[in-house]
């Protein structure tokens, strides 16, 4: 007979199990688009969502992806502000300079 223990820790180990499957399938989306590096913080990201959760001993998958939404959003942000430090601020300079002309048109005239 199956006692009510072995029922919870089997439905324990199943949640243990969807949040592994959820942190890992997030961690390769992020190595693979911006690097091991932006993967390790990222995962630091997913645990704190992680322990910001109302419930986490009734966490089901949908729950865990509210997680990882979270934490994409932290990535987002950090990745965001990257790119606007490095991107260099338009010029405000509206001059255009002039395209040299082969005047083609002139010189089959001339033929």
């Amino acid at each position: 007979m199956i006692s009510y223990e072995s029922l919870n820790t089997s439905a324990c180990a199943d949640r243990i199990r969807l949040a592994e499957r959820e942190l890992a399938s997030f961690i390769g989306a992020v190595k693979a688009l911006f690097g091991p590096e932006e993967a390790r913080r990222s995962a630091g990201d997913w645990l704190d969502e992680s322990e910001l959760m109302d419930s986490p001993h009734v966490s089901t998958s949908r729950d865990w992806r509210a997680v990882t939404v979270a934490a994409s959003a932290r990535l987002a942000n950090r990745v965001t502000a990257a790119r606007d430090r490095r991107t260099p601020v338009a010029s405000t300079d509206t001059k255009v300079s002039p395209i040299p002309s082969s005047n083609c048109f002139a010189s089959a005239l001339l033929m």
